[in-house]
């Protein structure tokens, strides 16, 4: 009867955590398409209601947003969407941009022609968004493209701490590519790193990584 009952008690708890994961990653969907903005509180009953959970996957989720640094609890007056402060979106930029320099010249002597080909495609997908003006289809395929540069050079170390830099950055990244021009601008910047893992050449993969984030801090503050 223990047995059953414990069995039962981690079927559960397995359950709970999975759901819990999908809320999870639901929010941060919603905050990184700008469904869920900067200063928003995260209602729990409107939020349960929406995605068709209880309150308690909600609560879960939200502890883990926390963790991550994309939600903030204020005392008796609920979970909030993380405000940055300009300091700290500069020194994420500077972070997010060293660990770009190391993306680009990691991939670039090892990259192979079939990952190439679907940069290129991304980097087409982008120009059609974003001569639509189209933001909401620009920012996935933004992503992707970056995602994409720091999974094919395959350090695992390198992967987890841009995924985590990149989580915290959604809360004001959509802002400088929503500037008029700078969706084009981006992907033109786009064009000139793919050159350079085309041409394997490490120094400039990386510099023209690193260039492309710090234009984007640049937009936000100027220069520094």
């Amino acid at each position: 009867m223990t047995a059953d009952f414990d069995a039962g008690a981690a079927l559960h708890i397995r359950r709970t955590e999975s759901l819990t994961s999908l809320v999870r990653r639901e929010l941060e969907r919603m905050i990184e398409s700008g469904e869920l903005k900067a200063g928003d509180r995260l209602n729990e009953n409107l939020l349960a209601a929406k995605l068709g959970v209880s309150r308690g996957p909600i609560r879960e989720a939200c502890r883990g947003l926390e963790q991550s640094g994309l939600v903030e609890v204020v005392v008796n007056r609920g979970v909030f969407v993380r405000k940055l402060s300009d300091r700290e979106a500069s020194e994420l930029y500077d972070i997010r941009a060293a660990l770009m320099r190391l993306a680009g010249a990691t991939l670039a002597p090892i990259i192979e022609d079939w990952q190439i080909a679907e940069l290129r495609a991304l980097i087409g997908q982008m120009d059609d968004a974003a001569r639509a003006g189209d933001l909401n289809s620009f920012y996935p395929l933004n992503l992707q493209f970056h995602h994409a540069i720091t999974d094919y050079g395959g350090n695992e170390r390198l992967m987890a701490l841009a995924s985590a830099i990149q989580r915290e950055a959604h809360l004001f990244r959509r802002l400088t590519l929503h500037m008029p021009g700078r969706m084009l601008a981006s992907n033109a910047e786009h064009r000139e790193i793919l050159k350079a893992l085309e041409a394997r050449d490490p120094v400039r993969a990386g510099a023209e990584m690193e260039a492309h984030v710090l234009n984007s801090r640049e937009m936000l503050f100027g220069r520094p």
